[in-house]
């Protein structure tokens, strides 16, 4: 069901389906982004780190993320417009290859444009542990349906 501005309500969530990280993943991005660092893609280097292992990288957990949040229907068209702003994003824990990620959503505002309006959501990145591994603010542009 494509989402309007109007059809959000404060308050309301929206949960994704998993999706595992694996050593691959980490490596497109790596070739994708031209970040290779060796905590990503050595496993000598990172075993010695306090992660004990390679980690995926932070922007890469976010284009996880994205898609996960397409899976839930709010990214449907003809109502999204655009990205809006993304604020006070945390990365509270590593992500390690095998872990399952899935993106919870919760409106926080809405705030209108005339034509169009801003919707807030909080966002929360969490493992198979239900561990938060990133959390921060998404603002959405949405066209209203009148």
């Amino acid at each position: 069901m494509p989402y309007s501005f109007e059809d959000f309500q404060i308050g309301s969530t929206f949960t994704s389906p998993g999706r595992t990280v694996t050593e691959a993943d980490i490596v497109f991005f790596s070739y994708l982004s031209g970040e290779w660092s060796p905590l990503h893609t050595d496993i000598e280097y990172a075993s010695k780190t306090q992660f004990k292992g390679r980690i995926a990288q932070g922007m890469l957990i976010l284009a996880i993320a994205s898609g996960l949040i397409f899976r839930t229907g709010v990214l449907d068209p003809p109502y999204l417009k655009a990205l809006y702003s993304i604020e006070e994003m945390r990365f509270r824990r590593p992500v390690m290859i095998g872990d399952t990620l899935r993106v919870r959503l919760e409106v926080s505002s809405k705030s209108d444009r005339g034509s169009d309006g801003v919707v807030g959501f909080k966002m929360q990145v969490v493992n198979q542990r239900d561990e938060i591994v990133i959390e921060g603010t998404i603002n959405l542009l949405y066209a209203k349906k009148h």
